[in-house]
């Protein structure tokens, strides 16, 4: 839904810049919005001028084709669906792309207000067309398929190699005392066959 919505290129810099998805889905739509911009944002606050309208939401095509004067308002905007896009990706269990063409649909009806005073439709109505439709499996986009890790597919491998790893160490602590006790035995035995030449040595 976020690539659908603002491309792959600049989701994916969101993600790398935010960690991962689940990161970027709890930021709030104000720190999507000027995520990329930090350095501005804090020499704008200690010289206490204007901070930054956007980050790397400046490289999405909506902000070019906004007008100079609304370019805030629509990387405001944008950056709330983004926001909106990044938590269906990464909450919810269907895998569905329906929602991201809606929700580039509603950045495009944004502009078309800004430019021409078309009101919108409200997110409220869009949202729940995008729902019923993916509901009934018709209007909606189709499910994507993709291979995604669960949290606990994630915790079970990580236990697997702990378990792993301390049956190692507990092989390599069983080779090293039988190397140990090898030594040991084979210590006892040249001492004992010492005292056997020097007792025969002296009965000689």
């Amino acid at each position: 839904n976020l690539a659908k919505l603002i491309g792959e290129v600049v989701g994916a810099r969101l993600i790398s810049h935010a960690g991962s998805l689940t990161n970027l889905a709890k930021l709030p739509a104000s720190t999507v919005q000027i995520i990329g911009a930090e350095k501005a944002l804090f020499r704008a606050l200690k010289t206490k001028s204007n901070t930054p309208k956007y980050g790397i939401l400046f490289h999405s095509s909506f902000i070019g084709r906004a007008g100079s004067k609304n370019k805030g308002r629509i990387s405001r905007y944008l950056a709330n669906k983004c926001s909106i896009a990044s938590r269906i990706d990464a909450f919810s269990d269907e895998i569905n792309d329906s929602y991201g063409d809606a929700l580039r649909a509603q950045v495009e009806e944004r502009l078309a207000f800004y430019d021409s005073g078309a009101t919108p439709r409200r997110n409220i109505d869009v949202m729940s067309e995008v729902a019923a439709g993916a509901e009934a499996g018709g209007a909606g986009g189709a499910v994507v398929d993709m291979d995604v890790d669960s949290d606990d597919s994630s915790t079970s491998r990580k236990k697997k190699k702990k378990k792993d790893k301390k049956d190692g160490k507990k092989k390599d602590k069983d080779r090293s005392s039988s190397k140990s006790k090898d030594k040991d035995r084979k210590k006892k035995s040249g001492k004992e066959a010492d005292k056997d030449r020097k007792a025969q040595s002296k009965e000689k």
